[in-house]
């Protein structure tokens, strides 16, 4: 079963596929580019580079998974709304999954996960041992999330606030893994699980705001 995974909740914008079978799943091809300003040049690109990868074609997908942030208003809705079109076009089901969730819990340690949410704040959740997310996700300054009990934290945001978090920072990793997207949707793309919405994680109003009024230009 073809899966096509995308995920712009970070600079890495992210277009995958994965073979997903009863007894486990293969990722065949994965595109990452680093760059938090191209979010909508990067992804179409990606996507057919993906496929011609895998040797594949739209037509051979069964699923579309995508990435529901946290992340920025802008670069979060390409990838969503590039997941719900090509969703209702193929006639094929969507799935999201926490983009921190994809980033994840260090297995056996109490973890913190961060993305850079710009304005000097971290997109964050926090997983138990068992990898299991029990807070979050939320936006805060890094000195409030510096207040939470973690032996480690992953992601961007925290690599990026290393010095003002007070726990041990790991390299990787950094942005959301494509295998643990696939991973977290696997039940519901072998369940053949009805289309979800695709509801974004903004956790924040976006920058732009509608005018209150028009001023008038009468003396």
């Amino acid at each position: 079963m073809l899966v096509l995974v995308l995920d712009t909740s970070t600079p890495a914008v992210t277009a995958a596929l994965a073979d997903v079978t009863p007894t486990g799943h293969t990722v065949t091809a994965e595109l990452r580019t680093v760059d938090g300003r191209a979010h909508g040049e990067l992804m179409a690109p990606e996507i057919d580079e993906a496929l011609r990868k895998s040797g594949a074609s739209v037509r051979d997908l069964v699923a579309i998974v995508a990435g529901t942030g946290p992340g920025p208003f802008t670069g979060l809705r390409v990838g969503l709304v590039t997941a719900a079109s090509m969703g209702q076009a193929l006639g094929i089901p969507t799935y999201g999954v926490c983009s921190l969730d994809a980033i994840g819990g260090v297995p056996g340690q109490v973890t913190l996960a961060a993305t850079d949410a710009r304005r000097r704040e971290v997109y964050w959740a926090i997983y138990d041992q068992a990898g299991t997310r029990v807070e979050g996700p939320h936006v805060d300054l890094p000195d409030v999330v510096a207040a939470k009990t973690v032996a480690v934290a992953v992601g961007d945001g925290a690599l990026k606030y290393a010095d003002r978090l007070g726990v041990k920072v790991l390299d990787e990793p950094r942005y959301p893994v494509v295998d643990t997207f696939v991973r977290l949707a696997a039940e519901r793309i072998l369940a053949g699980a009805p289309s979800e919405p695709l509801t974004p994680l903004y956790l924040r109003r976006p920058d732009a705001v509608a005018a209150g009024g028009h001023k008038s230009v009468l003396p």
